[in-house]
C-alpha cells in the first residue's frame, strides 16, 4: 500500500452501520439511566411524608379523643378530599399492617372538612396548617412518566432483538444473508499473486472481461456465464483464485460460504438465497462467491431424510434464483467445492454452473512458478535453486508448498541465520513429507538396528529394481508414528501408471520385511503400514486397472460410496463368490511374488545391505547423494554441503561458537571451514 492509500484511509470516515447503531444504542441506554435517575429522585423527595404511619379513621378519632395531637397539616388532594398529617405529643405503640409499631407522626385521610371538624380541633389546642396539593398536571406527569420509560425501553430491546443494533446477528434476523462485501481498504490479491493455475486464470479473465466490456460479446450474441464452479483438492488455490478475480474485476463482490445458508430454524436458508440474489441486483453488474458450496448443493433424496430437508428447500431455492423463471443478468456466481461428486446434477447443466474450471495440483512448472511466488520477500541464500525444490516436491499443492517455505524461514530463523538455506528448505521438506521428529521417544539399542535394517532394506530395493521411485532420504530417527522412514520421490509428476512401475513399487514395499527375514529371521509389527500400501495397490492392479492375467480386463472395484453423500444406502455385489475367490488368490500371489523377490535382491547384497545398515545407525540419516556414494563403495565426508552453506550463513556476531557438524565432529565454524569445504570437493 502506497503513502497515497494510506492519507485516504485516515482520512476517509468511518460507515460502518453496525458501529453507528451501537453509538445510538449506548447513548440511548445512557439517557434512559439519567432520566430514570431523576424520576427516581423525585418521587423520594415527593413521598417524604409518606415514611409516616397511615393509620384508620377509627385510630385517628382515639388520637382526638384523648388529646394526644399537638399538631396537624391538613392537605386538599386532587380529589377534593382531605389528608390529615399529625404529630402525636408523645409515642404511642399501635398496630400498623399487623406489626406493633410506635408511633409519633402520622396521617389518615378525611372525608368533607366542616366547620364543626375545625372547632373541635381548635378545642383540643392542634396547632392547624393547611397546604395545596400538588398540582395535577405535574403529578400526572410524574406518574406516567416512568411507565413511558419503561415502554421505550421495551421498544429499544426489541429492535436490538431484530438486529436493530446488532448487525445480522439479531433475533429475527435469521433470513438475511450474511454476505461479507470486499473492503477496497484491504490489500488486494491480483493474478499477479497466483501460480501454477494458468488454465484455471484464463478462464477467469474472460469472466472478468465479459464483465468490464459485455457490449464486446452481446454484439456477436455471446451471453454472459451465469456461473463459475471452482473444482479441485483442498489446498489447491480455489479461494485464492477466487480473492484473485475480486482484485481485478472492478465490480461489487459478495462472498459467502455455503455452510452459512443452513440454520436450525426452518425455512431459514431459502430466505437467505433470496436475499442474497435481492442484495445482488441492487449491485449489478457484480460478483458472488461461494465458497464450500457443497454444504447446501449435495445431490437431492439422498440418505434416509427424504426430500423434506432444510438443505434441499435450500438448493431449491438457489437452482431457482440461478437460472429460473426470472433472469438474474450482471449476476455471475462463483462456487468452490473439493467433492464435485456429490453435487446434485442440476446445480451442474449449462445455465446455472456453465463452466467448470478443474484447479488441479500444479505441475514442476507451476511449483516453480509457486516458490516464486511466496518466496519474493524472503532472503534466500545464494545455494537455493527453485527448481530443484519443485522437482523435490512432486504432488504438493500451492497450500502445501507455501507451508514448506514457512518453516524454512522458521528454521532459519531457530539457527539465528540472516538467509534461508537449502538446508533449511531440506529440513521443512522433511518435516512436512515425513513428519516431526521425535528425538526424545527412547529406543532400545536392539529396536533401533532392526529399524536401521528394515529401512535399508527399502533403500537397496529402490536402488537395485528399475523404473522404481529414487530415493530422496532415509533416517531412522522416529517421525510421526514410525520409527524409521524412507522417503522417495518420482523424478517426473506422473498421471499414469505402468505395469513395471506399480511391480516395482510392491518389491520396494516388501523390502524392508525381507531385509528383517534376512538379518534376523523374525519379522516385527514394522512392515504393518508396508503391507497396507502394497495389498491396496495390489487389489487395485486386479479390480481397477486390469493389470491381472487371471482376471483380466474386468473392472471388480467395489463402490466406496457412503450414506448421506448423495448416493444410495445400499450397494448390490454385481459379481459370484468364486470370482471373489479368484480376485483375493490373485492379489495374494501378486504380494508374494513381490515379496519372494525382495528377498531373493537383498540374499544377493547382503554384504551391502549389513555395512549400509550399520553406517545408517550410526549416522541416522542418510540423503541422495550420501546413498549413491555407498552404493559407489566411498567414503563419506563428515558433513554434507547444505549443511555447510547453513553454518556459514549463520549469523554469529564475532562470538567463537562451537558448531556441531556431525555427531563425532565438534569445532568452532572459523578453524573447520577450510577443512570442511576441501572435502566437500568431492561431493
Amino acid at each position: 500500500m502506497n503513502g497515497t492509500d494510506k492519507k485516504n484511509n485516515k482520512k476517509a470516515p468511518n460507515h460502518n452501520p453496525d458501529e453507528q447503531q451501537g453509538k445510538m444504542g449506548k447513548n440511548m441506554m445512557f439517557w434512559l439511566f439519567i432520566s430514570l435517575g431523576v424520576i427516581s429522585l423525585l418521587l423520594f423527595f415527593q413521598d417524604g411524608n409518606k415514611s409516616d404511619a397511615r393509620v384508620s379513621y377509627s385510630q385517628y378519632k382515639e388520637f382526638l379523643d384523648k388529646g394526644l395531637i399537638t399538631e396537624a397539616t391538613i392537605i386538599k388532594t386532587q380529589m377534593n378530599d382531605y389528608e390529615f398529617y399529625g404529630k402525636l405529643s408523645s409515642p404511642v405503640t399501635i398496630n400498623v399492617d399487623n406489626k406493633k409499631k410506635k408511633v409519633v407522626t402520622f396521617v389518615t385521610k378525611l372525608g368533607v372538612l366542616d366547620t364543626e371538624t375545625e372547632l373541635l380541633w381548635e378545642a383540643k389546642g392542634i396547632e392547624l396548617k393547611y397546604e395545596q396539593g400538588d398540582d395535577f398536571f405535574w403529578s400526572t406527569i410524574i406518574t406516567l412518566l416512568p411507565l413511558v420509560l419503561l415502554f421505550v425501553l421495551m421498544i429499544f430491546l426489541f429492535r436490538r432483538m431484530q438486529g436493530g443494533g446488532g448487525g445480522q446477528r439479531g433475533l429475527f434476523n435469521f433470513g438475511k444473508a450474511r454476505i461479507k462485501l470486499l473492503d477496497e481498504s484491504l490489500e488486494k490479491v491480483t493474478f499477479k499473486d497466483v501460480a501454477g493455475i494458468d488454465e484455471a486464470k484464463y478462464e477467469l479473465e474472460e469472466v472478468i472481461e465479459f464483465l468490464k466490456e459485455p457490449s464486446k460479446f452481446k454484439k456477436l450474441g455471446g451471453k454472459i456465464p451465469k456461473g463459475v464452479l471452482l473444482l479441485g483438492a483442498p489446498g489447491t488455490g480455489k479461494t485464492l483464485l477466487a480473492r484473485a478475480v475480486a482484485g481485478e474485476a472492478g465490480v461489487p463482490f459478495f462472498s459467502m460460504s455455503g455452510a452459512d445458508f443452513v440454520e436450525m430454524f426452518v425455512g431459514v436458508g431459502a430466505s437467505r438465497v433470496r436475499d442474497l440474489f435481492e442484495q445482488a441486483k441492487k449491485s449489478s453488474p457484480c460478483l458472488v462467491f461461494i465458497d464450500e458450496i457443497d454444504a447446501v448443493g449435495r445431490q437431492r433424496g439422498a440418505g434416509v431424510g427424504g426430500g423434506h430437508d432444510e438443505r434441499e428447500q435450500t438448493l431449491n431455492q438457489l437452482l431457482v434464483e440461478m437460472d429460473g423463471f426470472e433472469q438474474n443478468s450482471g449476476i455471475i456466481i462463483i462456487a468452490a467445492t473439493n467433492r464435485p461428486d456429490v453435487l446434485d446434477p442440476a446445480l451442474l447443466r449449462p445455465g446455472r454452473f456453465d463452466r467448470q474450471v478443474v484447479v488441479d495440483r500444479p505441475d514442476v512448472v507451476g511449483r516453480e512458478g509457486i516458490f516464486a511466488v511466496h518466496t519474493r520477500k524472503i532472503p534466500l541464500s545464494d545455494d537455493v535453486d527453485l527448481k530443484i525444490l519443485a522437482r523435490g516436491t512432486p504432488g504438493l499443492s500451492g497450500a502445501d508448498i507455501a507451508n514448506v517455505i514457512n518453516e524454512a524461514a522458521l528454521f532459519a530463523a531457530r539457527r539465528n541465520s540472516d538467509k534461508v538455506t537449502m538446508y533449511d528448505f531440506e529440513n521443512a521438506k522433511d518435516k512436512i513429507l515425513m513428519g516431526i521428529e521425535r528425538r526424545s521417544l527412547v529406543i532400545s539399542d536392539k529396536e533401533k538396528e532392526m529399524t536401521a535394517y528394515h529401512e535399508m532394506g527399502h533403500v537397496l530395493i529402490g536402488k537395485l529394481v528399475p523404473k522404481s521411485d529414487p530415493v530422496h532420504k532415509v533416517t531412522i530417527i522416529p517421525r510421526g508414528r514410525a520409527l524409521g522412514v524412507t522417503a522417495s520421490l518420482p523424478e517426473e509428476d506422473l498421471h499414469s501408471y505402468s505395469k513395471e512401475y506399480i511391480d516395482a513399487k510392491l518389491i520396494m514395499l516388501m523390502g524392508g520385511r525381507a531385509a528383517e527375514k534376512l538379518v534376523f529371521g523374525n519379522t516385527t509389527s514394522g512392515a504393518s503400514n508396508d503391507i497396507k500400501r502394497a495389498t491396496d495397490l495390489a487389489r487395485k492392479m486386479v479390480c481397477d486397472w486390469g493389470m491381472s492375467d487371471v482376471i483380466g480386463p474386468v473392472n471388480y472395484a467395489t463402490s466406496e460410496d457412503e450414506l448421506f453423500l448423495g448416493r444410495e444406502i445400499a450397494h448390490q455385489r454385481e459379481f459370484s463368490e468364486s470370482t471373489q475367490e479368484k480376485i483375493d488368490e490373485e492379489v495374494k500371489n501378486i504380494l508374494f511374488a513381490a515379496s519372494a523377490t525382495a528377498e531373493e535382491l537383498l540374499s544377493e547384497k547382503i554384504d551391502l545391505l549389513h555395512s549400509t545398515s550399520k553406517i545408517l545407525l550410526e549416522r541416522e540419516t542418510l540423503d541422495a547423494v550420501e546413498i549413491e556414494m555407498l552404493m559407489q563403495g566411498e567414503e563419506l565426508p563428515p558433513i554434507n554441503l547444505s549443511k555447510l552453506n547453513a553454518i556459514k550463513s549463520m549469523n554469529i556476531k564475532s562470538k567463537r561458537v562451537d558448531t556441531i557438524i556431525d555427531d563425532k565432529v565438534t569445532d568452532s565454524v572459523d578453524n573447520k571451514t577450510e577443512e570442511v569445504s576441501s572435502e566437500n570437493k568431492n561431493i
